[in-house]
């Protein structure tokens, strides 16, 4: 079986852009005051897992829940490229960020011991934007290549993750504030550009735009 170069790099940029380990270091710290390096590799290792599993069983039963409720690929592709567009502007304008920080700082939260499941693996890290992208990407290439494609890159992410919570204080103190907001601009960039891509791909299959060659 031949290798999508073009998919590959699509899915992980997308996939990249959605879980975006990067931003979610301070979220991570803010989580978790006052805890040693130990208990934060407990929490990060559970975190991802979670999210992990939760992403996998979408990528493994997505589509057949959307034809269970009568919705097309198709269909999926425009509603999914609309949400990973409103996602992508949230990324531009600082948005999704003060939203996350927002949602660290609620009473709820932070009187909670272990905050892994809720609200780090979900929603930060296995969101409707990195659900939805799940679906869309196993979609794209039926017959098992884009389940095993998508699975890959994203315990690749998610590994990428672990191992940037485990450092999340050196990181924070390494690339400081500006250099994560330019980073969250840049990807927020790409996936604007990806998701208007689902959303012509979608409108492609109905015959309502014709596909580039």
């Amino acid at each position: 079986m031949m290798i999508d170069t073009a998919y590959m790099i699509t899915a992980f940029v997308t996939m990249l852009v959605v879980i975006d380990p990067i931003a979610i270091v301070p979220i991570f710290l803010a989580l978790t005051p006052g805890m040693n390096a130990k208990q934060r590799a407990r929490i990060a290792l559970r975190a991802v897992l979670v999210a992990g599993l939760l992403l996998a069983l979408f990528a493994f039963f997505g589509k057949a829940v959307l034809g269970f409720i009568g919705i097309s690929m198709p269909a999926f592709r425009v509603a999914g490229g609309i949400l990973l567009f409103l996602t992508a502007m949230d990324m531009l304008f600082e948005r999704r960020t003060k939203r996350r920080e927002d949602s660290s700082e609620t009473p709820e939260i932070i009187e909670q011991d272990d905050p892994s499941v809720f609200p780090i693996a979900i929603p930060l890290v296995a969101g409707p934007g990195a659900i939805a992208s799940v679906i869309l990407l196993v979609g794209e290439k039926p017959g098992g290549e884009g389940l095993v494609t998508i699975l890959g890159i994203t315990a690749l992410l998610l590994l990428i993750m672990y191992i940037f919570l485990r450092l999340s204080s050196r990181l924070e103190r390494a690339l400081g504030k500006v250099a994560i907001n330019v980073i969250t601009r840049v990807l927020g960039m790409l996936l604007a550009a990806l998701s208007v891509q689902f959303v012509l791909d979608g409108l492609a299959e109905y015959g309502f735009v014709t596909p580039l060659s």
